[in-house]
């Protein structure tokens, strides 16, 4: 880095820290927007200006103080989470000043980042958001989840909760593009429902206006259903353990309708229908399929450059509005990826 370069670069940043952890519902008093300084740029790092960051839903269960497969968030301390953003300087060879990369250190303006924690972003392929959502994590939690843990083949019909969610969304039009014979998504407004299905869902039902288990056996039909892809839990993965057919594949990606509950989740009540159906229930972490990321970009590059695949965001905008959009997302606010635009 040049002296003149040093002089124009940030010693400090905005940040969002922890300042107490939420029981049940996080609220605003939680988070405190915060300056702390930047430290030293060593060799092998960069300097990255953040341009998006991601929320998600796990992030509620980092929250708490809890042995998980997570570390907790540590209070007082800036939260972290996906970020992509422009390299504002560099002392790595393989990073220069105007890479966009995507990194873990969200949830700031600023972040020093050792260079192995950063994978550029091909911001000739789609804009730098897309590399949080449709080609990041988001994209390869669907593809692995459907395809590597659920175990998807041609003619399948599958079942999709939170389907108009960032993962879910993907998921049904992943399946759609590799020849599912049915796509059934839950959401959770008559605006989401009719999104899903001009995303190419066979059939879309809002779980606030019946009992789920009722609208999924009519929209699941007499064949049933072979793959549930499960973002939320309790009665929705009670209602397919009803629907799905002898040898059905269950993928466990969340279970976000209990992150905010305080009591332990009543459903699902008929788990041993598991037994008489030979079903599979396999929980995954996104992490641990990594090894699949290039097989996943190549084919999604494919499907966003045809039409198979498209993708939805929700962005709000300012650093310290990132605490709202998280408990909107809760809340389901968010249609697709919810994004922060610093």
């Amino acid at each position: 880095m040049s002296g003149s370069q040093d002089r124009a670069l940030p010693a400090v940043t905005r940040e969002i820290q922890l300042a107490s952890r939420p029981v049940g519902r996080p609220a605003p008093e939680n988070f405190r927007l915060a300056e702390s300084p930047l430290p030293e740029l060593r060799d092998g790092q960069v300097l990255v200006r953040n341009q998006f960051i991601s929320v998600d839903p796990y992030m509620r269960g980092r929250m708490n103080d809890a042995k998980s497969y997570s570390a907790p968030f540590a209070l007082d301390k800036a939260l972290d989470g996906g970020a992509v953003g422009e390299v504002i300087a560099s002392r790595a060879a393989d990073r220069k000043v105007g890479d966009a990369v995507v990194h873990h250190l969200g949830w700031r303006e600023y972040a020093v980042v050792d260079v192995s924690a950063t994978t550029p972003a091909r911001t000739d392929l789609a804009p730098a958001s897309a590399f949080l959502g449709a080609l990041g994590m988001t994209g390869l939690t669907a593809y692995a989840g459907l395809l590597k843990v659920a175990g998807f083949k041609a003619g399948d019909a599958v079942f999709v909760s939170g389907a108009a969610g960032a993962v879910g969304s993907l998921v049904g039009q992943i399946a759609k593009a590799m020849g599912a014979s049915r796509v059934i998504g839950s959401a959770g407004s008559p605006e989401k429902v009719a999104r899903l299905l001009e995303l190419g869902f066979d059939a879309a039902f809002n779980y606030r206006d019946a009992p789920v288990r009722d609208q999924l056996k009519a929209a699941a039909g007499e064949t049933g259903i072979d793959v549930y892809f499960d973002n939320v839990g309790g009665d929705h993965l009670e209602a397919a353990l009803s629907v799905l057919n002898v040898g059905g594949r269950v993928a466990m990606c969340g279970a976000i309708a209990q992150y905010n509950s305080t009591e332990p989740p009543a459903a699902p009540r008929n788990l041993a229908l598991a037994i008489g159906k030979q079903l599979t229930l396999r929980g995954f972490l996104v992490g641990s399929y990594r090894q699949y990321a290039g097989e996943f970009a190549e084919h999604m590059a494919g499907w966003l450059a045809d039409g198979s695949v498209s993708y939805d965001e929700t962005v709000v905008d300012g650093l310290e509005n990132a605490p709202q959009a998280f408990i909107d997302l809760l809340d389901g606010a968010n249609t697709g990826k919810m994004l922060v635009r610093i």
